[in-house]
């Protein structure tokens, strides 16, 4: 055989055998302890879906959301706590088991208030210890619950309604029940593949006696049909055995959604609210469904059905009637007239009454959970819901940077990154009204665009000013209509500061902020008339122009060329100019494997070269879950899918990294995906992170941090993910790597938060600590672990505890150093706890793992907007260092004291003759041990006056605690300390050459032992 053709396969087989070694972290064990930093804002919450009361425990409550999951308050309403981050966080429906009410709770996943930005669910869920721990058990093709019914005499029997798809035909509708307690489901009531079970409620008296709301409907990308020949309201006594209609006195014709109660403390008195194109409006049955008679048609009651199908009766009643609505109403006399709810948030959702008292209530509105005490008249917002469901957000480059973003049905905002004493309510500045979707900062003007839905309205805001001026561009002569999407796209030219951009069918430019523009491009779109200016809403008219398709929606000017723009249409097409939009051209039909038509969500254009482009596709419209992600290195001539079987849910958003280009970062449905190998393996990221749906990601260039925008958990913040640009296979496989980092600053800042109540969100700020990172190839689990701080000689600054997780690990130092060696007394005086600062520099970093040692450093640098001198500087740490010593010196002092005092009342106990010897000794130590700590009080009611131990230690803490030089009257209070110190020192000295000295001959004649004194070092190196 040739000899090249030997030594080629050899190196093939090499090459394959180092392929087969790679090594392929996923999740935690990549990641490590990089963790998610919550933001909110919880000011401007987000959509409530369903509400569910203990059904014995009145302080218990549980809240499901369209985004942000199951939250459960134990206090009545006055706060929350997630339960459910581990799943999908589109809930439908929420249902305590009244058997077992403590610990067995039921959740259905998918929101059910079928608006166009709505989530998905992936089936049903339980917990049996309260929320701690659940378990999936089945319905995973249901995609919406709607209803939960547990048999309150046998938890085992199950009644679910499932609403199923909203954007395709799905055989999994209908009405489902389990006897085996959710082992095996059978379809009990099934329809057809367009028609939904949207309520199933169970008689109380009676758990065989069932209603169930059947409803048609459809959504689209560019229509919504509520309603059809097949929504009906169904009636079983059997248990589900058989079903029939019962619309005696219904609406002939077509009928849309119900919204159906049957009233606790009267089962024959059921309500419905029906939709239908004549006579809709709410009907009541004294006779449990045999008849029924209109008895009121207000606009608050039968407003978007689609949206609010919640009715709720009293629990003990049956004339008190709660209606979800625009603004809620509520009757108190049978259902013939209504009022609307009190002032909150409009778009409610549901509502319930307490358990015991039925003027409180809760209500869950499109802003966040309510709560009322006197029936409804006023309400008062639940303050620590951090639900808000952002569309898009930015940061800019301030310090601390700001976070911009709108927000489904709450406007438009910014807000601080970091803030003293945590991100509050009041940090957050509102710049935009009714659905918020863009907002962009200018680069270099402190100028901020904002917009509403459907680009109503486009604002340019004038910080400095407090101006605003709408921007919008408007139809041209020659030119068709202008289409902007409900979500419209705007982008800000990294090139001319100036340069805004924004989307119609045609991409418009202005290169005066928004003065003036033209438009640079032909339609963009497929230009489709079939999905353009339809009727929406079926039954119920809904032409909100949430329903405007065949846009664009995403534009992204290549930061490396401004002639180079990508333009991402809704109707599937991915178009670019490479000579400032003189010319276009589509290059969907170069990507493979991409369903026709699918929405364009995201275009992200290179950062490393001006061929490169990622796209992600977005086909849940089309009824397609699957992600779509695909990256161009040519100008869209070829494409190439990144997406794995790691990736779980569609695909919205994704980001590439500024300095590594394999290092991308993924939002979907169901959370966050980062890839380390440019799209190879995908790893979700958990780590204090909850499968939210990721609509949009930012990464702050200064800071490296990932700001994500969640539709349902607010802003998320991962800070400094600029280790995750360092792994590669050859730090995979060292046994510790640490990473390079920057310099740690030493921020001279301090302040107060504005002093928000333990009942209010308030968002993290970042460590604002020195951090060590570092990789582990295993987990630590024995063996002794050490890492310390030394200087340039190789003595220890500081101890810290080293992590010890595989993957990144993340050890925080605050720049402190050791603690003096504080005296004992009676009480801890508080400044004693207080670390000397470190000095600028340079310091080395030993982690010791057993026998092995492993160095690295870290820079400490002064802040550099300090106007501190290096004199000065100097200065503070020579006092701090004066007064350290003073501190020790006097630990030292004291505990010779209490050693000759142990020793002497160990002696007295022994040998009462030595009694007279003894009490003068100890007398004159305590004397003087009164003069130097307090001896006496318990630190509060009865607290001591504070001797020389506590002035020292204050003294002591406020110098350590500058930046600056101290003061003039520091220094003299710090010499009049010192002369103190020296004047025990000297008495001690006495009392040693005296009492000490008569005790010492004491015990040697009488072979007592000697008083066990450490040195000084000894004592101080413990």
């Amino acid at each position: 055989m040739n000899k090249k053709i030997i030594i080629a396969g050899l190196s093939v087989i090499f090459s394959l055998g180092l392929q087969a070694q790679d090594i392929i972290l996923k999740g935690k064990e990549l990641f490590g302890k990089l963790e998610a930093r919550h933001i909110g804002p919880a000011l401007m919450s987000g959509r409530i879906i369903d509400l569910e009361n203990h059904p014995t425990n009145s302080r218990i409550v549980y809240a499901g959301t369209a985004g942000g999951g199951v939250w459960k308050s134990s206090n009545g309403g006055a706060s929350f706590a997630p339960i459910f981050d581990d799943y999908a966080q589109s809930i439908g429906v929420v249902s305590i088991d009244p058997n077992d009410p403590d610990n067995t709770v039921w959740v259905g996943t998918g929101e059910i208030w079928t608006r166009n930005s709505v989530s998905i669910g992936d089936g049903i869920y339980k917990t049996t210890d309260g929320g701690s721990n659940w378990k999936k058990m089945g319905l995973e093709n249901s995609e919406r619950i709607s209803s939960i019914q547990i048999n309150p005499k046998n938890s085992n029997e199950i009644y679910v309604g499932v609403i199923g798809a909203l954007w395709g035909d799905s055989e999994d509708r209908g009405v489902y029940k389990t006897t085996d307690g959710g082992k095996t489901w059978e379809k009990i009531l099934y329809i057809n593949e367009r028609t939904g079970a949207n309520e199933v409620i169970m008689d109380p008296n009676d758990p065989n006696t069932l209603y169930a709301a059947m409803w048609e409907f459809r959504r689209t990308a560019w229509n919504f049909n509520s309603g059809g020949p097949n929504s009906a309201l169904y009636k079983s006594t059997d248990a589900g055995k058989t079903w029939n209609k019962i619309h005696n006195g219904f609406p002939k014709g077509d009928l849309g959604r119900f919204a159906v109660a049957v009233a606790p403390s009267n089962p024959k008195i059921v309500y419905a609210v029906v939709e239908s194109k004549e006579d809709k409006g709410l009907y009541r049955s004294d006779d449990a469904g045999g008849s029924w008679k209109l008895l009121n048609g207000d606009f608050g009651l039968v407003v978007r059905p689609f949206y609010f199908a919640r009715i709720v009766v009293d629990p003990k009643n049956p004339d008190i009637v709660a209606k979800g609505g625009l603004f809620g109403s509520i009757s108190r006399d049978g259902g013939k007239t209504f009022k609307n709810l009190g002032n909150m948030h409009a778009d409610i959702h549901d509502i319930t009454f307490d358990i015991n008292n039925s003027d409180r209530m809760y209500v869950g509105t499109d802003g966040g959970v309510y709560r009322s005490w006197d029936g409804g008249s006023t309400l008062d917002m639940v303050d620590n819901l951090p639900l808000s469901q952002f569309y898009q957000i930015s940061v800019d480059n301030e310090e601390p940077y700001n976070i911009y973003g709108g927000l489904q049905d709450n406007g438009s905002w910014y807000g601080p990154s970091s803030s003293p004493g945590g991100i509050e309510a009041r940090d957050w500045k509102r710049i935009g009204v009714g659905d918020g979707f863009r907002v962009l900062r200018h680069p270099t003007k402190k100028i901020i665009y904002s917009e509403m839905q459907g680009a109503q309205n486009v604002w340019r805001y004038d910080i400095d000013k407090n101006n605003t001026k709408n921007v919008k561009p408007l139809q041209v002569k020659g030119k068709a209509d202008l289409r902007f999407n409900w979500n419209a796209p705007m982008a800000i030219s990294a090139h001319q500061p100036d340069r805004f951009y924004m989307g119609s069918q045609f991409l418009h430019v202005s290169e005066d902020m928004g003065d003036n523009w033209k438009i640079i491009s032909p339609d963009l779109t497929t230009n489709d008339p079939e999905k353009q200016d339809k009727e929406s809403g079926g039954i119920s008219t809904d032409k909100s122009g949430a329903e405007t398709h065949t846009t664009i929606f995403t534009i992204a000017e290549s930061p490396i060329d401004e002639k180079i723009i990508w333009v991402g249409t809704d109707d599937g097409n991915v178009q670019i100019t490479q000579d400032g939009g003189k010319n276009w051209t589509n290059t969907t039909p170069n990507i493979q494997g991409l369903p026709k038509n699918t929405w364009v969500y995201h275009i992200e254009a290179s950062n490393h070269s001006k061929g490169t482009a990622y796209a992600v596709f977005d086909g849940h419209a089309q009824n397609d879950m699957k992600p779509y992600v695909y990256k161009t290195s040519d100008f869209g001539k070829t494409w190439k899918s990144l997406v794995t079987d790691d990736i779980i849910g569609f695909a919205r958003n994704i980001q590439e990294d500024y300095e590594n280009e394999n290092l991308l970062y993924l939002g979907t449905e169901f959370g966050l995906f980062i890839t380390i190998d440019g799209g190879k393996n995908w790893s979700r990221f958990t780590n204090n992170m909850p499968a939210a749906a990721v609509h949009f990601i930012d990464l702050q260039k200064k800071t490296s941090d990932l700001v994500l925008g969640t539709h349902g958990r607010g802003i998320i913040i991962i800070d400094d993910i600029s280790p995750l640009r360092q792994i590669n296979q050859e730090v995979l496989n060292k046994d510790v790597h640490f990473f390079s980092s920057k310099p740690a600053i030493i921020k001279e800042e301090g302040g107060f938060g504005g002093g928000s109540t333990e009942l209010q969100f308030v968002g993290n700020n970042p460590s604002s600590s020195g951090q060590i990172i570092y990789y582990l190839k295993k987990r630590h689990t024995f063996g002794k672990m050490t890492l310390s701080i030394q200087d340039n000689n190789g003595k220890e600054i500081v101890s810290l505890v080293p992590g010890k997780s595989k993957g990144i690990n993340i050890v925080n130092w605050d720049f402190r150093t050791k603690p003096p060696k504080v005296a004992a007394g009676k009480s801890y005086t508080a400044g004693g706890f207080t670390a000397p600062r470190a000095k600028s520099g340079i310091y080395k970093v030993i982690l010791k793992k057993g026998k092995n040692s492993y160095e690295s450093s870290i820079k400490l640098e002064n802040d550099p907007n300090s106007s501190v001198t290096a004199a000065e500087r100097e200065a503070q740490f020579k006092t701090t260092k004066e007064l350290y010593d003073d501190m020790e010196d006097l630990a030292y002092l004291v505990y010779q004291i209490d050693q000759n005092i142990k020793k002497a009342e160990e002696v007295e106990k022994k040998d009462p003759k030595a009694k007279k010897i003894i009490s003068a000794l100890v007398g004159e130590l305590n004397s003087l041990k009164e003069t130097l700590v307090v001896t006496t009080g318990d630190n509060y009611v009865a607290e001591a006056e504070p001797q020389l131990r506590e002035k020292l230690a204050l003294l002591y803490s406020d110098v350590a605690n500058l930046f600056e030089k101290p003061s003039l009257s520091q220094i003299e209070n710090k010499e009049t300390l010192k002369n103190r110190l020296n004047e025990a020192k000297a008495s001690f000295k006495k009392i040693e050459a005296k009492q000490v000295a008569k005790f010492k001959k004491y015990l040697e004649k009488n072979n007592g032992g000697a008083i066990n004194i450490k040195s000084k070092e000894e004592f101080l190196s413990k």
